[in-house]
Formats: structure tokens, C-alpha cells, sequence
């Protein structure tokens, strides 16, 4: 099955991967800048999220990232990830490394992290919410715990939007199927550049990963967003590309 997808543009390949809170949807503010720039601009939908149906078997995030640009017949691309989808573009530039030039992470997941006790702490209160059939809370949960203090109502809107997409797609499914499992992928393997961004409002999870992917990759940056909350692309949208377009310029072929 192929992720539902948008392609643009034409120049260099980058591929914005979102948040499990949200859907595609959340490159919106960034979709026409990069365009303009001259990037050829991919973007996806996850499994159970946005216009990509549940799984109907065993399935890995990072071999669907690697088939769709396979279909897409992309032999090198950017990544640029928010949460979910930084621990995805992770995992995507470990297992096949001569295929990602550069990796921007937005507050980005890990593959292997341990959960700490907030985010322990937000995952037992949304199950709770869900369990009860309180899908509106668990909504709310969801735009309290990860949107900063930038975001404006019509931001929160959106992310509501999304989130409760998720949700009613999700809790839909008859069926739950588990992932495919490929190993634990080695980080250690990554060759492309990367630029690590965090918020100061975010969870302590997601800074400390920000904080020591450096040490664990041979070309990487930590950068915390002062005013940022989780999704930093969201919140401050203008300020948030500006700093994707810079990272993805140092190394862009003439």
C-alpha cells in the first residue's frame, strides 16, 4: 500500500514527515516556501492518520517512507521530521543512510527511547480518555500537552482537527495489527547532517533526545527554541521554516 501522499515542485527532494497529533496537513504553513525555493516538496500520511487507511497487516513506518520514495522513484532526499516523524526519519536514514542528505528534526522521538514519567504520565491519561469513550478529552489533552505558548487559537484549532481525525480513524479499526518487526535500527550508521531543534515547553523526553543526538551522530546540532512548545512548525511558522531553509542550504547543490 502507498501512503497517501503530495508531490511539488522540482529541484531537490525533501520529505516532511508529521506528528502522530497531527496528519500532512501540518506542513501547510511550510508547503509553499519550500516550493518557492525550489525544492521538490513531498509530503505523507502515516498509517491511521489523514487520508491513510489502518493497517490491514504487519507494516514498519520506515519501510512505507522507503517504498513511497521508491514509487515516487527518489533515490535522494532531505527528511524533515516533527515527533513521530523525526523518530521515523531516524530510523529511514540508519537502515538505508545513501539515501538521506540532510535530517531536520523537530522535536523528534528515537527509536529505542524509554518513555520518562510525563510522558508516561500523558499516555496513561489518554488511554484512560480513550478507554472511557472520551475521545473529545483525550483531543484536549492532546492540544495542552504539546502545543507552546505561541500557538493562537486558530492554530489549536487545527491541530483539534487533526488529532480527532486520528482518533475516529483509529478507533475505528476492527482489528489492531502490530508493526513489522526490522530490529532495532543502529543511529550509529547515519551519515547525513543533522539539525536537532527542541522546545523549552516541551516534555523533558523529546529535549533530552534533542540534547544527545550530538553525541550519537557524526554531523549533528542541538538548537532549543526558546518559546517552542512540541510542534515548533505550528507555532511559529515563518521563524520555524526560515531555520529548516538555512539548514537545508548548507550543503544545497548548485
Amino acid at each position: 500500500m502507498t501512503l497517501a501522499h503530495d508531490v511539488a515542485g522540482n529541484g531537490p527532494a525533501v520529505l516532511l514527515l508529521h506528528s502522530s497529533v497531527c496528519d500532512r496537513r501540518m506542513w501547510d504553513p511550510q508547503w509553499p516556501t519550500l516550493l518557492d525555493a525550489g525544492y521538490q516538496v513531498i509530503r505523507c500520511d502515516f498509517r491511521g492518520f489523514g487520508e491513510t487507511p489502518v493497517p490491514d497487516r504487519p507494516y514498519a513506518e520506515a519501510q512505507d517512507v522507503h517504498d513511497l520514495l521508491d514509487s515516487l522513484r527518489v533515490d535522494r532526499v532531505a527528511l524533515v521530521g516533527a515527533s513521530f516523524g523525526g523518530r521515523v526519519g531516524l530510523e529511514v536514514a540508519a537502515r538505508w543512510p545513501d539515501r538521506v542528505t540532510r535530517l531536520a528534526l523537530l522535536c523528534a522521538g528515537m527509536p529505542g527511547h524509554v518513555p520518562g514519567p510525563e510522558l508516561r504520565d500523558f499516555g496513561r491519561q489518554e488511554d484512560e480518555l480513550l478507554e472511557a469513550g472520551d475521545v473529545a478529552g483525550a483531543v484536549e489533552l492532546n492540544v495542552r500537552t504539546w502545543l507552546g505558548p505561541e500557538a493562537d487559537e486558530a492554530t489549536r484549532n487545527r491541530v483539534r482537527e487533526m488529532q480527532r481525525h486520528a482518533f475516529e480513524v483509529q478507533l475505528a479499526a476492527t482489528e489492531e495489527v502490530p508493526p513489522l518487526d526490522l530490529g532495532e535500527p543502529d543511529l550509529g550508521k547515519i551519515t547525513a547532517p543533522c539539525l536537532a531543534l527542541s522546545g523549552r515547553y516541551d516534555l523533558p523526553d523529546f529535549r533530552q533526545i534533542a540534547a544527545r543526538l550530538p553525541t550519537l551522530l557524526p554531523d549533528a546540532r542541538h538548537l532549543e527554541l526558546p518559546w517552542a512548545g512540541h510542534l515548533p512548525s505550528l507555532e511559529r511558522p515563518a521563524e520555524t521554516t526560515a531555520l529548516i531553509l538555512d539548514f537545508l542550504g548548507e550543503t544545497r547543490p548548485a
